[in-house]
């Protein structure tokens, strides 16, 4: 299906929601850009834009009418495909009660081409060699609608990565939002896309709809936060094992897991069992983890493997950007900077591979 332009995105989201689909899309809430159930346009959050740096972020009034003219925000994607906490199974006395729970349909409005490029991350993770059904089940009842990205934040490197700023896969619908008049284009990835496309009032993309979208993007590519060198880094991040910015930036990182619970491709998860005041029902969940977590690498028993945060941050560090490729063909970073706008000490992954590639341990501070 070519290029189309809708005017309003409120029949399409009627269309979704009479399709099945509980839209979630961009909401303000907590101060921050947040993705929950939206009913209707209003709910957007018109004339919002944030300002993003490291360990710092807020809320900025644009005085526009534009809907998604804002960077990564906290959440991702990764709540709907793989959810904080999900239950795996309930034992009732010594029966076991296996828990198999319908995959809500869900439309995702807004997400950007570097969240796609997370999803596609996920997908080698989860449905690789060893597929996870319940994975499976959410990811297949998603519908992803995705928005060309037109303001990166200070944080943001998806052009060093290769994921953005423009969506070229994996999504159902990708917009581009425009201004004077204020309009969307909308490309469809799939049929189902191209299904509620048909359904809702649209008219065929001109010239100057197409050059004003391409040069939405082509301006984004242009005004990226950040930026990593990541030529040869599977060789030699690894080998920088022993480089002293190791032991500066342990000094300053808190061990919170801020960075892995924002991030959109980190998956580590472990299993809580609760037990009822009867001792009759016991549950088992799978909750999200973290490899900065002091008990996260302990065996058996035993003390912790990455007892320290300098072997911890090297760990999760370098198998962002260097060993994911060996286990899963591609890098763990997507380039969406969360990491660095949420790092309560302003923590900034460029700046930290910058200076172990170029053998340097002089200390960076929060800006």
């Amino acid at each position: 299906m070519d290029t189309v332009v809708i005017e309003s995105l409120e029949p399409l989201i009627a269309a979704l929601q009479s399709a099945g689909y509980a839209v979630v899309g961009p909401t303000v809430k907590d101060a921050a850009v947040r993705m929950a159930e939206i009913s209707s346009v209003e709910d957007l959050p018109a004339g919002v834009g944030d300002v993003q740096r490291p360990g710092n972020y807020r809320l900025a009034e644009r005085g526009d009418e534009m809907l998604f003219d804002f960077a990564a925000s906290p959440d991702s994607a990764k709540r709907f495909t793989q959810p904080p906490r999900q239950r795996l199974f309930r034992m009732r006395g010594q029966t076991i009660e296996e828990v198999r729970e319908k995959a809500p349909r869900v439309a995702l409005l807004g997400v950007r081409a570097c969240d796609l490029a997370a999803i596609a991350v996920q997908d080698r993770v989860f449905l690789g060699r060893h597929p996870d059904p319940t994975y499976r089940r959410r990811r297949e009842a998603l519908f992803l609608i995705a928005v060309n990205c037109a303001v990166p934040g200070g944080t943001c490197f998806c052009v060093s990565m290769g994921t953005g700023p423009k969506a070229t896969t994996g999504f159902d619908l990708a917009l581009t939002e425009l201004a004077s008049p204020h309009r969307f284009t909308v490309e469809s990835g799939s049929e189902r896309g191209a299904q509620i496309v048909a359904a809702i009032p649209h008219r065929p993309a001109d010239q100057g709809d197409l050059t004003a979208a391409e040069e939405v993007s082509r301006i984004a590519a242009t005004r990226m936060g950040r930026h990593v060198d990541t030529e040869g880094i599977q060789q030699w991040l690894p080998a920088a094992h022993d480089s002293p910015r190791w032991t500066d930036v342990a000094s300053r990182c808190l061990s919170c897991t801020n960075c892995t619970m924002v991030c959109p491709t980190c998956f580590c998860s472990t299993v809580e069992d609760i037990t009822d005041l009867t001792g009759e029902v016991t549950e088992r969940s799978e909750r999200w983890d973290s490899c900065f977590s002091l008990d996260f690498t302990e065996l058996s028993g035993q003390p912790p493997v990455r007892s320290s945060a300098l072997a911890r941050y090297r760990q999760w560090l370098t198998h962002k950007f260097a060993t994911w490729y060996d286990q899963f063909g591609t890098s763990g970073c997507v380039g969406c900077g969360r990491c660095i706008t949420w790092c309560p000490t302003g923590i900034d992954v460029t700046e930290e591979l910058s200076a172990i590639r170029d053998g340097t341990g002089e200390t960076s501070c929060i800006r």
